[in-house]
Formats: C-alpha cells, structure tokens, sequence
C-alpha cells in the first residue's frame, strides 16, 4: 500500500461535529483533537476544556465527520473508453453478447496495451482526483486490463505511482485471471500457468501486489482454474478476492470462502449455500450498484439475507470503463440505498469499516478511534445520513489526510 507521509504538525480541534464513526453516529456533538497526523482525544464538545480553544486552532466547526472514505473494488487504470458499447447496450446488445464479439474487457486491453505508463498515469489521475474530492481517502486499484506479465506490471506500477505522487492510500490488487487474452484463445488453462508460474512469482517479487483477485464466471474463468490462482496466491501470502455470482451462480463464492478470501464482489446471484460460507469464512460481501445500475440488471443481491447471516457489506464503485464507468463514490450511498435498501447506517459502513475490512485493512483504517491516523472528511450538512439521502456535489469542507488538510 502506498501513500505520503506523516509530518509534525501543532494539535487542531474539529469542534461540534455530528460524528460517524464508521460504526454508528454519535448522539451529541463532538470534538476531535488531531497531533502529528494522529486523533488524539474524540470527546463530547460539552466536556471539551476551555483551554483547548485557546491553545490550539480550530480547523472545523460544525457540520459532520466521517471517516475518510474507502472506495474498496475499482479497476481505475485503464486505456481508452467503451462509449460505443454503451451505445450498443442501449440498442439491445447484451453484455454477455458484447464480449463474445470481441468487445467489453478485450477492447480495454487492446487500448491499454498500447497506452505507455505516463499515458495510462495521466488517464487515471483525474479519475482519482474525483474520487478524493468525493472524499476518498483509500482506493483499491486492480490491474487486469493488461493479460501480460509486461503490461499487468505497467498497470500496477501506475497505480503505486498514483499513490506515491496523490496524498491517498493505494491497494493494488493483480487480476490477471479477468478475461482471456485473444492470443490465448481456446487455452484458457494454458493461461492460468501462465498467471501462476509466471505473472504472479514476478509481480510479488517486484512488491506490486498486495492481493490477487479472479473472475468466476460462465464467460470468464471456472472453479477449477480459479483456484489455482488461490493456490498460488497463498504460495506467496498474499490474500485472495473474487468477482463472483455476477452474471451466474458458479459457487464462487463458496470456492473464497475456502481460502478466506478478504471479499467476494457483485453476488447478484449468491445463494444461501454461498451465504453460509462466507459467513463461516469472515469474507466481507462487497456491493457494486454502479455496475447493477449500469446494466440494468433486475437480479438483486440477497440483502435481507446477508442482513440476517450478519455478513458485513462493503459498498464500492466497481469503477471501470465498461460497467461502471463511475467516479463518485457517493453516489453509491445513495444508490445502495435506492437500488439495494440498505439503511444510510449500512451504507456509510460500507464506504468506510466495512470497505477496510474488505482490504485487510479493519486495523488501520475505515474508525475514526483514538490514537489512529488522521484520514476523515468535514461535510457541510447537519446529518450523516444526507449523504447517502441527497446526490449533491461540493458537500466536503475538509479532506484531512494524515492530520493535514487536503482540500
């Protein structure tokens, strides 16, 4: 994971806030107290010493504070754009037809193959600055756009890149079992070596990977090949994820469970054995409305299911070219809600708890908690929940980054 570092700063107060945790809202206003890039004291506001006002400077009044938020599922570095197929989709292709035809995922790695890594940085780097406005402070990037060991390595090196010279954490993620490259028609197993012997050894060894994910699906890749891409991911300790359950009901699901995947993505189509195994497992349920919305599907995850198994659910933009070309992350609160019903409470869990645990990083981030980093937002509304209610831009007063002030 990348990201800039701290530096010494003098203690700022956050005063009077509405405070979302990222577990629940607190019933009375809040301080927060930031030092050295750290929250060293949250109190209620009515216990917060006089002198503090007077010391130290009051960067935020008011208003409401959240954790800064987790976009946990994006495929954000990629060459050129699909507008024709979204087109096409309008005039009644299916997806599924689309990608049969050459199009989809293949087109994508078409252009990015050709893209030099400034050309794919440049590409990128607005759509992660749009994403930090919405007040994103961590993002996971995938590669898979790539279907090389040359290029699934250029896209990787970009997104470290991105959070070296960003002030946001990045989580790379190696998909390179996400569509079968046209030079390996008809070899798909012959491919899987090569992700296994080849991409995956080289691409740890070079510290560009921090989990490996697959694409369980009838127009992608099958239980069998997928989990020899589990077994080599563990050879090398790095935590396993998967697209599953989007399109059909493959038991994917149940195949992460078995390796304690960190998540399982889209699960439209999860069923109750699926369920119980991720519940068993730990795996967190990551939901990708943007991708729902996109391509109008009518099939909706098992909510009220995964609600009663009390599996945590991670919300995310699925952010990518094809099926949710969608950079607000916000906007997600609002489409979990609509599409999904989910409450605003298990929306803003999603974008921030639940979405850490979902990259490993429960630990570190997605609370707001004492003597943790500095990384949340100051929003310029009165209740948490208008953030997942309303679809409104230039809400945030304060990106807050490692105790400084982003935005």
């Amino acid at each position: 994971m990348t990201g800039t570092s701290t530096t010494h700063q003098q203690p700022q107060l956050w005063v009077g806030v509405s405070l979302f945790d990222g577990t629940r809202t607190h019933d009375e206003p809040m301080t927060l107290v930031v030092a050295d890039g750290r929250v060293t004291q949250i109190v209620p506001s009515s216990e917060q010493p006089v002198q503090w006002e007077k010391d130290w400077n009051v960067a935020g009044r008011g208003g409401v504070v959240t954790p800064g938020l987790i976009d946990c599922h994006t495929h954000l570095v990629f060459g050129g754009n699909r507008a024709s197929e979204f087109e096409q989709r309008l005039e009644g292709v299916s997806y599924a037809d689309i990608a049969a035809q050459g199009g989809g995922i293949l087109s994508t790695v078409n252009a990015t193959r050709a893209a030099s890594e400034d050309d794919l940085f440049a590409s990128a780097k607005p759509r992660l600055e749009a994403l930090m406005a919405d007040g994103v402070t961590t993002v996971e990037i995938k590669s898979g756009y790539g279907l090389s060991l040359e290029h699934e390595r250029k896209m990787l090196r970009v997104a470290r890149r991105l959070g070296q010279e960003l002030p946001v954490d990045i989580v790379t993620t190696f998909l390179g079992a996400h569509a079968l490259p046209p030079e390996y028609k008809g070899r798909a197993d012959d491919y899987i070596a090569l992700v296994c012997d080849q991409m995956i050894p080289a691409l740890a060894e070079e510290h560009l990977i921090d989990a490996v994910d697959v694409f369980c699906e009838n127009i992608a890749f099958t239980i069998e090949q997928c989990e020899r891409v589990f077994q080599t991911a563990h050879q090398y300790d790095l935590p396993v994820k998967g697209h599953v359950e989007q399109l059909s009901n493959q038991h994917g699901s149940e195949l992460c469970a078995r390796y304690k995947a960190l998540s399982v993505d889209h699960i439209e189509w999860l069923d109750e054995a699926g369920i119980q195994a991720i519940k068993r497992s730990g795996t967190v349920a990551t939901l990708l409305p943007g991708a729902f919305y996109t391509l109008r599907d009518t099939h909706m995850p098992p909510i009220e299911k995964l609600r009663k198994a009390g599996i945590p659910m991670a919300i995310a933009t699925d952010a990518n070219p094809g099926s949710s070309p969608i950079f607000q992350l916000s906007l997600m609160l609002n489409m979990a809600c609509t599409l999904f019903w989910l409450t605003p409470t298990e929306a803003l869990q999603g974008v921030t708890k639940h979405a850490a645990q979902a990259l490993g990083l429960s630990d570190t981030h997605g609370t707001l908690a004492e003597g943790r980093a500095a990384a949340f937002c100051h929003w310029q509304i009165d209740h948490p929940a208008e953030l997942a209610y309303s679809v409104q831009p230039n809400r945030l007063l304060h990106r807050v980054y490692n105790g400084e002030t982003t935005s």
